[in-house]
C-alpha cells in the first residue's frame, strides 16, 4: 500500500457482504457481519505484526558454528541452510531425561511435515533435540515425518544459547538468516506461561500449530480439558 492509499473501515467492507444461508435468522446475520469486521480487523493486525517483524533490526552474529549430529554423523549449523539464506529450527521436548516425546511437539510436527513440502521451496526446516540421534531417527520414522530432517544437540550448546540457558526441558522455535556469509539470529518465541491471560493455555502468537486455529471454527473451541496424545 503506498502512503496515499487508505483502507476502507473494517465495518464498511464488511457492509458489502452479501452472504446468506439457509433459515439464518436476523439476529445471526446481524452478529455475524459484526463478526465479519472483527475478523478483517484480525487479518489487518496480523500483517501489522508480520511486517514488524520483518523490519526487526539486525539479530545478534551467531557466535560460532554450532555442532549437531545427523543420521550421516556431524553436521553444523552453517551447512544445515543447505542452498537458502533461512533456516528454521525447533526444539522440541524430547530430552534424555524424557521416557517419551512430547505430545504437543508431536502435534505441531505431524502438521509442519506436511507444509515442509512446500516451505522448503523458500527456507530451510529442522527438528532438534537433546536425545541421541539414534532416538530422534526411531521417532521420525515411527511417526511418519519424512519431509522433516532431525539433529540432535547433544552436547546442548545451541539450546543453552537460543533455547534455554538451564538447558531445562522446553521447546523453541529460531529462525536464522545468512547474508554474505554472515549468520544472525533472527527471531525467536519469546512469549512464556506467565505471558498468558487469566485462565489461558500459554501459547505464542500467531499459534504455530494449526490444530488450534482450526478448533477456534467450531461451537465448542479449544476447550480446557483436551490436548492431543501420542496414540
Amino acid at each position: 500500500m503506498t502512503d496515499t492509499q487508505k483502507f476502507l473501515s473494517a465495518s464498511q467492507l464488511a457492509a458489502t457482504n452479501t452472504t446468506h444461508f439457509p433459515d439464518e435468522s436476523a439476529e445471526y446475520r446481524t452478529a455475524r457481519n459484526a463478526l465479519l469486521a472483527e475478523e478483517i480487523e484480525l487479518r489487518r493486525h496480523i500483517e501489522r505484526v508480520a511486517a514488524e517483524r520483518r523490519a526487526l533490526p539486525p539479530g545478534g552474529k551467531v557466535s560460532h558454528d554450532f555442532q549437531f549430529v545427523s543420521e550421516e554423523g556431524p553436521i553444523q549449523l552453517s551447512s544445515l541452510f543447505g542452498d537458502k539464506d533461512t533456516l528454521m529450527v525447533y526444539s522440541m521436548m524430547y530430552g534424555p531425561a524424557r521416557k517419551t516425546p512430547c505430545p504437543m511437539c508431536t502435534s505441531f510436527l505431524t502438521a509442519w511435515n506436511g507444509i515442509a513440502i512446500n516451505l522448503r521451496e523458500r527456507c530451510a526446516i529442522l527438528v532438534t533435540a537433546r536425545s541421541p540421534i539414534e532416538r530422534l531417527i526411531e521417532y521420525q520414522k515411527q511417526r511418519g515425518f519424512d519431509n522433516l530432517p532431525f539433529v540432535s544437540d547433544m552436547s546442548g550448546d545451541y539450546t543453552r544459547t537460543y533455547v534455554n540457558p538451564k538447558d531445562e526441558d522446553v521447546p523453541g522455535f529460531s529462525v536464522f538468516n545468512r547474508r554474505d556469509g554472515t549468520i544472525r539470529h533472527f527471531y525467536s518465541g519469546e512469549m512464556s506461561g506467565g505471558m498468558a491471560d487469566p485462565g489461558q493455555d500459554p501459547r505464542g502468537a500467531p499459534d504455530l500449530d494449526p490444530l488450534w486455529l482450526m478448533l477456534d471454527f467450531t461451537p465448542e473451541g479449544r476447550g480446557t480439558d483436551w490436548y492431543p496424545k501420542l496414540d
